[in-house]
């Protein structure tokens, strides 16, 4: 498939639709992608004409859920480069996947006076389950702090990783679209013993991800940000790894064996998915790979670094001082997602305006109140950008913008 905007916008059914009389310009795939036809026709023929519980039917119906569930797990390997599809786990989202590393993992591996060392981007889904940890282990969570342009301050790393057991990053912010060095990170880690953890939720749907090149133990994303169903997470980790880890949940398919004296857990990765799994958004997951995969991942990357650049220069040409973007400007270590203030008026007011126009962002915290704390405000828009976007959109959100902009001032 050829990377032309115009074409790819038709495979997304939702996007032809219009709302308030205007054009819908979707501008929030941070939060979550829509979903391109192939996918949606995918689920639905699964429910149509294989629908059946996997691994324990003898049956044919059930046979082939099971290959096409076993299939969409070996096309998510390919996707990032795993060496064995085994260390593909399934969960609901990504959220759940760095909950599963914590639970399992860290209880397992940290004790008191252990350090987990966190960037200061970070979603909430990768703050609280360390806290957690802090209070009922005694780990001590520690911060890696911030640049003035966003970017992570690594001037004193070494200090920072003393006693570290675990690094966890976000392979890119949902806030400010930093992309910080995850390899130099990973090394660093392992270099004092330490494992690294990547959330890699707005990064995987964004570029081509190999995680031996990214150098991570674990990575965690999820499938509805990356043109796939809700409810269907994945969590990567390294095979040696995950077969020393205990069980996150008890019951169903992680058994080999169950007595009244205790069980025998399953091998990875049925280890970690007790129970019926998700199974149709497993299937539409693999089908969402393989569209990505006819696009190019590094077609989507080059596509939305141009826009983003178009994006910033729109936006400070139309606007001045009167908007600020949050975030570094460089796009080769950002992405997308445009954190923005616009003169003094809330964010959540901006976006119901901007909704008027038929555009649809995003307003509040992000699920990233210590780095809104850093900011020094309490919530942004934030506009997010993805494959099918182009300049019309970022037009429209300029456009947009500047009706609000009159709509206060009268």
């Amino acid at each position: 498939m050829s990377f032309d905007v115009s074409d790819i916008k038709k495979d997304f059914p939702l996007l032809a639709c219009e709302e308030n009389n205007d054009s819908l310009i979707y501008l929030d795939s941070a939060a979550t992608s829509q979903k391109p036809q192939k996918v949606i026709d995918v689920v639905s023929s699964y429910y149509e004409e294989i629908n059946a519980n996997v691994h324990r039917g003898a049956y044919r119906l059930a046979e082939k859920a099971t290959t096409a569930m076993e299939d969409a797990r070996e096309k998510i390997s390919d996707f990032i480069k795993s060496e064995r599809s085994e260390e593909i786990i399934f969960t609901k989202n990504a959220t759940e996947s760095m909950n599963l590393v914590a639970k399992s993992w860290g209880a397992a591996n940290l004790s008191e006076g252990d350090v987990v060392l966190l960037s200061s981007l970070e979603h909430h889904a990768n703050i609280v389950p360390w806290h957690q940890l802090a209070e009922s282990q005694g780990i001590e969570v520690r911060w890696i702090p911030l640049t003035e342009s966003g970017l992570l301050d690594l001037t004193d790393l070494d200090r920072l990783l003393e006693g570290v057991k675990l690094v966890a990053v976000s392979g890119a912010s949902n806030v400010l679209g930093t992309v910080p060095p995850v390899r130099t990170l990973a090394d660093a880690a392992h270099a004092v013993g330490a494992l690294c953890l990547v959330d890699a939720s707005q990064y995987v749907p964004h570029r081509p991800t190999d995680v031996e090149e990214l150098g991570c133990d674990f990575l965690a994303f999820t499938g509805h940000k990356m043109c796939g169903p809700t409810g269907i997470g994945v969590l990567w980790g390294r095979s040696e790894l995950l077969e020393q880890m205990p069980p996150f949940l008890g019951g169903g398919e992680m058994i080999l064996d169950v007595t009244q004296e205790g069980f025998t857990a399953n091998t990875i990765p049925w280890k970690f998915e007790a129970g019926t799994p998700p199974i149709s958004e497993i299937v539409g997951l693999g089908a969402a790979v393989d569209y990505l995969e006819s696009v190019g991942m590094e077609n989507v990357l080059e596509h939305e670094r141009t826009l983003t650049t178009y994006a910033l220069h729109t936006l400070a040409d139309r606007f001045g001082d009167e908007l600020i973007i949050h975030g570094p400007h460089d796009v080769s270590v950002r992405g997308g997602v445009l954190s923005m203030a616009y003169q003094d008026i809330h964010p959540h007011d901006v976006s119901q305006v901007l909704d008027e126009h038929g555009v649809c962002v995003r307003a509040g915290h992000h699920c990233a109140k210590p780095l809104m704390k850093l900011l020094g405000v309490g919530s942004t828009v934030r506009a997010s950008l993805y494959l099918y976007n182009d300049e019309s959109d970022v037009d429209a959100l300029a456009d947009a913008l500047e009706a609000t902009g009159k709509f206060f001032s009268r």
